[in-house]
């Protein structure tokens, strides 16, 4: 079944602005019932999902504690991530646990396996 998503501008230092897909996924709390919404970038070909650090902390989740600390190395240079293997999400009906790293800065996009307006919902 195929999956389309919406082109969204973004900024970019290099191009002025770049079109980049872009999906609302609603990802849920580690240990309550709550649901927010995010938008993310898609990256199809991301071994896992990434946002910034300050949403470990609106989700619940202890990066010390619940994180498996990883550096990871592309164009750009490293980068520490803190990797948490069961976040659950749902993308329209589809849901699943994932992977999903947070970065240890906070200016960073989200990306699906991120960009944001975060609501709660039950």
């Amino acid at each position: 079944m195929p999956v389309k998503f919406q082109h969204k501008a973004i900024p970019s230092a290099l191009f002025g602005q770049v079109y980049r897909p872009v999906a609302d996924v609603l990802v849920k709390h580690k240990t309550e019932d709550i649901w927010f919404s995010v938008q993310m970038v898609v990256d199809t070909g991301a071994d896992y999902a990434i946002m910034p650090r300050s949403y470990a902390r609106l989700l619940g989740i202890d990066l010390a504690i619940d994180c498996i600390r990883h550096t990871t190395y592309g164009v750009g240079g490293s980068e520490t991530v803190f990797l948490f293997r069961g976040l659950v999400v749902r993308l329209g009906k589809w849901e699943r646990q994932i992977p999903l790293g947070f970065l240890e800065r906070d200016d960073s996009l989200r990306c699906l396996d991120g960009r944001s307006s975060s609501r709660r919902s039950r």
